[in-house]
């Protein structure tokens, strides 16, 4: 295992994953089966939460994975060391992807790292709450698109030299982009931007054979609420207002990762995954 740290230009952290009570449940909950045996994934946010959760569970099945995160060192440590309980191998990198030469170094180490790049996980977002949209300042709404929009881009752009034929690319949208949330207005905004730029990119890249899709997890017990990604009001009732009354774990979104990223979906291009709870939503 080996860490790669680079210029970092980041404001608010979203918190530790070893900080926070209760813990997520990022296990697997099944052994695997080679479904992704020598392939290479780069999971972006890949330190803790749904991002932890995929790159354990895209081990399991038999890959290499790049873990891009942010400065939370001790998670992005940890989350290695399981990737290599798993038997495969792991390197973490830290930086902004809303930095399009941060981008850049990402898919540069993992191609010296491993080789190629099979999968491409979009994982990581940023999000702040707000009552009233007069009180998003200037710099929190460039900071969320940055982060959220313009990051994905940027990795989509520096990984397009070494994605194959076959090759997948997954991005995380969100349940917000579907219903709506009164508090989360440039988020959610951004989610929308994720999908429409999931569905456009599918499109673009249909006749090279890779496949891009989305997943959009509803409430998810991960360390962005809790560390200042929603108010204290919202986490009193966190998920309680889906039909299974209770957040999700982000091993309960990780499998639908895992589907896009393997030839289970081999005809699938341009959808979106809905584990969110039970709430109907359209596709």
């Amino acid at each position: 295992m080996s860490k790669i740290v680079s210029k970092m230009h980041e404001g608010d952290l979203p918190g530790l994953e070893a900080d926070l009570q209760p813990k997520p449940d990022w296990e697997p909950r099944y052994p695997g089966s080679g479904r992704l045996e020598g392939k290479v994934a780069i999971v972006t946010g890949g330190d803790s939460g749904i991002g932890r959760a995929v790159a354990v569970l895209f081990a399991r099945e038999g890959a290499d994975i790049v873990i891009s995160h942010l400065e939370e060192e001790e998670d992005a440590m940890a989350t290695a060391e399981m990737v290599e309980d798993e038997g495969a191998k792991a390197v973490t990198i830290v930086g902004d992807i809303g930095d399009p030469d941060h981008c850049r170094e990402i898919v540069d180490l993992a191609v010296r790292k491993f080789g190629k790049i099979d999968i491409l996980v979009n994982n990581a977002g940023e999000q702040h709450p707000d009552k009233e949209v007069t009180q998003i300042s200037k710099k929190q709404l460039k900071r969320t698109f940055q982060t959220n929009v313009f990051g994905m881009f940027y990795m989509v752009q520096s990984a397009m030299p070494h994605l194959k034929e076959g090759a997948a690319i997954i991005n995380c949208t969100s349940v917000t982009m579907y219903k709506g949330a009164d508090e989360l207005l440039d988020y959610s905004a951004t989610k929308g931007a994720i999908t429409a730029f999931t569905r456009s990119l599918s499109q673009n890249l249909a006749k090279k054979g890779i496949r891009v899709n989305g997943v959009a997890p509803g409430p998810i017990w991960t360390p962005l609420n809790p560390f200042g990604g929603a108010s204290e009001e919202k986490l009193e009732s966190f998920g309680e207002d889906t039909p299974m009354a209770r957040p999700g774990q982000p091993n309960e979104v990780a499998p639908s990762f895992l589907f896009l990223a393997c030839e289970d979906s081999s005809y699938m291009s341009g959808q979106v995954l809905h584990p969110n709870g039970g709430t109907i939503v359209g596709s």
